[in-house]
């Protein structure tokens, strides 16, 4: 079942629908309910090797639902720690839990401050609104 839309405050949000949850020099990135719902029920999910470096504003890996194939976009730079497992596995977890058992990649920041030029959960909504 999908969940319901949220944005939950204590994120970080990008303009490509892709959100960060910032621990100290590392972050945990995934896709908004934004993103999961416009793409519908994912299929397939292709992450980053653990080990690789993903850039801000590049894509990472992508995902597949049943409409379309879709870039990931890193909101931050650094090197991937971990990737989630169940959602490679179980891509439709995604669409379930966005926000928390959805998780995709864990990485150790290269440059912190990136995160500055994010958008916090308001402004996103407004984003969102506007798309």
């Amino acid at each position: 079942m999908p969940a319901a839309e949220s944005y939950p405050d204590d994120l970080k949000y990008h303009a490509e629908h892709d959100w960060a949850r910032i621990e100290s020099d590392e972050a945990t990135l995934g896709i908004t309910w934004f993103a999961q719902d416009g793409l519908g029920e994912l299929v397939h999910f292709e992450p980053p090797a653990v080990g690789a470096a993903v850039a801000k504003d590049e894509p990472y890996g992508e995902v597949e639902s049943v409409k379309a194939v879709s870039d990931l976009v890193s909101p931050l730079s650094g090197e991937v720690l971990e990737v989630n497992e169940k959602t490679v596995d179980e891509p439709e977890t995604v669409n379930a839990d966005p926000y928390g058992e959805g998780w995709l990649i864990h990485i150790r920041m290269s440059d912190p401050s990136e995160a500055d030029s994010l958008m916090d959960a308001a402004a996103y909504r407004e984003h969102v609104a506007e798309q």
